[in-house]
């Protein structure tokens, strides 16, 4: 199948124009390939703002990792690390954290580490401002990673890894995909954690049933919002739970096939400003009588 035109998009359902709370993953949705918001992704973002919505943020980074132009764009809340975190950046203060932990962590590490030879594993500490890893797990990073994150990696053992309760455990391997990883660990028996994957080339292990979903929902509780209002877009599969959850789910044209299945409505990819079309029809919905 080939990329979804404009022309070819069916009409909003009725939810969207209940929206008051855009929730945005990042990578593949609101920022393309160069890491930027493009002029009409950014123009889309402003015009809800000016409309009374509020845009927030739900990705698997960790808030020190937000590239400048999203912050650029206004979003003042972010739901990082998959939903295990959430931020207001006004003044850099935490709102809640869930927490993977450690004896999870450690009979995570065992299972793949026994089952899987090369295997790598590092720990988000300090509510994502520092990745403890273990020894040859940078040597698995590439170039673009090391270019945005490298700084915040910390070398520590394996056990310092799983010592300490974590935002989030991540799994690298140096054959295998992160799908490959999920399906091994989802295949262990373990309980006690929600595995996905993103498109980064590792897996993202979070507390039992923290999701983006969680995350998002935790905000909207302290910020006063309800599922029905919120629209969701993203691309992955850890956006899956958050498309489902929403009152509006919009996946992106380059989303995966289980992202598509759980959205009301797929926009144009995200090279082709899929979330500022989305962003666009809501706004056109809401003005309608």
């Amino acid at each position: 199948m080939g990329p979804i035109t404009t022309t070819e998009l069916p009409g909003l359902p009725a939810a969207a124009a209940s929206v008051r709370l855009i929730a945005s993953d990042l990578d593949g949705t609101l920022l393309h390939h160069h890491q930027q918001v493009t002029p009409r992704t950014a123009a889309a973002i402003a015009a809800a703002f000016d409309a009374g919505l509020l845009v927030v943020a739900a990705t698997g980074r960790q808030y020190p990792q937000l590239p400048e132009p999203v912050l650029d764009c206004g979003i003042r809340y972010v739901v990082a690390s998959n939903g295990a975190i959430g931020v207001d950046l006004a003044d850099r203060s935490v709102l809640f954290e869930e927490l993977l932990a450690p004896e999870v962590a450690a009979a995570i590490v065992a299972h793949l580490t026994t089952e899987l030879e090369g295997v790598r594993f590092s720990a988000v500490r300090d509510s994502g401002a520092r990745h403890a890893a273990e020894p040859g797990y940078l040597d698995l990073v590439n170039p673009v990673e090391r270019k945005l994150w490298t700084e915040l990696i910390r070398p520590e053992s394996l056990a310092e890894v799983v010592s300490q309760a974590t935002l989030k455990l991540t799994v690298r391997h140096p054959m295998l995909t992160a799908d490959d990883l999920l399906a091994v660990l989802e295949a262990s028996g373990l309980t006690g954690f929600h595995a996905t994957t993103s498109g980064a080339p590792f897996l993202e292990v979070q507390g039992a049933g923290v999701t983006k979903a969680s995350g998002v929902a935790r905000l909207c509780a302290i910020l006063g919002f309800e599922a029905a209002e919120v629209m969701a877009a993203g691309d992955a599969r850890n956006d899956v739970e958050l498309i489902e959850w929403a009152g509006f789910g919009v996946a992106m044209g380059n989303a995966v096939p289980e992202a598509i299945a759980a959205a009301d409505w797929t926009t144009t990819h995200n090279e082709d400003d899929g979330l500022a079309l989305a962003i666009e029809q809501v706004l056109a919905a809401r003005r309608r009588p």
